[in-house]
């Protein structure tokens, strides 16, 4: 075995499909609902908000499908990225386990988010639309978009929940560097926008908010703008698999296999793309490998939340899909982790999880930020906050480790870099940061308004 700290791949090793493992579940996912008829939607029905390559994409049970050439091209610029063996912090935490991190924060704007955006706007330019419109909490996700429309020379329109286009302001000077246009949710822009403001002039926003702004632009546009989503849906999972696939060839390269996979969950893109190779082999192979998914107490779709039919975003304009939810009414706490507060999980997450293939943690805030201040001791990266609630478990299995005698190798997607979360580390650091663990009572009250799905033969 090698004793490498960095493992890297040439560019040749650049995945050449994605993995689509709608073909490997042993039951199809549920389908998605029309939000007025609330019977399953078809391609006619998603056109006005996605190109139709995508929405192929989307209902696919092809395990592989092709990355086009200039994909390809534009994922030279981070791709592969290096698998790392975090010695400095098996050494700190004195424990016999392995433990590898995939870091993803080696992407031009520092996350794992440009696997999709760029596919995402390829897609959309080659159907001859003009710009895309979203939604983002943190800024990640609309900092990639950003970036990858301006690479197609395509406008881009992004409502940043307002909580974090205050606590990050340079997340959104990031967006307008690549020319795009960033707007506070809720705004006085859209009918969804000045609704949430008309009963609540001080709202903090959430990405379901946010999602109902970007849906409502786009869908009222006359066909300029499509509408982009950076996690959730199941081709953005899928354009996500590079990293998993890369992280597979990494570790038999140095002839490991993961005892313990770990990711963050917010809407699943990450942690998917990142386990879903993984989560094939435990599926058709039989590997024992654990695999959790690690979300904030403040916001726990899978922990306590209800798996039900649900709006994907407040106002109920969206498609309705089966997933955990604490209810598209959800507003979440301010908390750090702005990627992590939406109110339900991807439906590919949401079957693993119901079947039993992956397992769920959710952890407070104030332990996370120590476990990436450790982290950041140790190894010298400063982790996203998002990240590092997978920190955070994976230093809790490690110790595990060290008291069972046992060498577990434990691997976690990094991804993302906190650079522009320095606000939180300082509020952490001097004490300022609080814990919230969102109420079961406001999950049952959430669930009377669910909508009252039943499904046609």
């Amino acid at each position: 075995m090698t004793e490498s700290t960095k493992i890297l791949l040439s560019e040749k090793d650049i995945p050449q499909a994605w993995y689509n493992i709608q073909a490997d579940l042993p039951r199809p996912l549920p389908p998605v609902l029309h939000p007025v008829t609330l019977q399953p939607m078809g391609p006619d029905d998603l056109a006005p908000l996605f190109p139709m390559a995508l929405i192929m994409q989307e209902v696919s049970r092809e395990r592989y499908i092709e990355i086009p050439a200039p994909i390809r091209d534009i994922y030279r610029l981070w791709r592969p990225t290096p698998l790392i063996r975090a010695r400095r912090l098996e050494k700190a935490l004195d424990t016999p386990a392995h433990i590898y991190y995939k870091y993803e924060g080696v992407s031009p704007v520092g996350s794992h988010k440009p696997n999709t955006a760029v596919a995402q706007a390829f897609y959309n330019k080659e159907e001859g639309v003009q710009g895309l419109t979203t939604e983002t909490g943190a800024g990640q996700w609309g900092s990639a978009l950003a970036m990858a429309c301006n690479f197609f020379n395509m406008e881009c329109h992004v409502y940043m929940v307002k909580v974090s286009y205050y606590q990050k302001p340079y997340r959104r000077i990031l967006m307008e560097t690549f020319g795009a246009d960033v707007t506070p949710s809720p705004s006085e822009k859209t009918n969804s926008g000045r609704a949430v403001l008309a009963e609540n002039p001080d709202s903090p926003g959430s990405l379901g908010i946010a999602i109902s702004e970007a849906v409502e632009a786009a869908a009222t546009s006359g066909g300029k703008y499509k509408y982009s989503l950076g996690s959730v849906l199941n081709h953005v999972l899928m354009h996500q698999t590079v990293i998993g696939q890369e992280a597979m060839q990494q570790l038999e390269l140095v002839g490991e296999y993961p005892d313990i996979l770990v990711g963050c969950i917010g809407g699943g893109s990450n942690f998917g793309g990142f386990i879903l190779p993984f989560a094939r082999a435990k599926i058709v192979e039989g590997k024992p490998t654990r695999i959790i998914a690690v979300e904030p107490a403040a916001c726990p779709s899978l922990t306590k939340g209800v798996y039900a039919y649900d709006y994907g975003d407040t106002v109920g304009i969206g498609p309705v899909a089966k997933m955990y939810t604490l209810g598209h009414t959800f507003v979440p706490a301010g908390i750090h982790a702005g990627g992590l507060r939406y109110h339900g999980m991807a439906p590919i997450v949401d079957e693993l999880y119901d079947q039993g293939f992956i397992e769920a943690v959710a952890v407070h805030q104030r332990p996370v930020f120590q476990a990436a201040v450790d982290f950041a001791r140790a190894e010298g990266i400063i982790p996203a906050p998002e990240s590092a609630h997978a920190v955070k478990v994976v230093i809790d299995e490690a110790l595990k480790a060290k008291q069972e005698g046992r060498q577990k190798v434990i691997a976690f997607n990094l991804s993302g870099h906190g650079h522009f979360d320095l606000q939180a580390y300082d509020e952490f650091l001097h004490g300022r940061l609080e814990d919230y663990e969102y109420p079961v009572e406001r999950v049952r009250e959430a669930m009377q308004h669910l909508p009252q799905v039943t499904l046609t033969a």
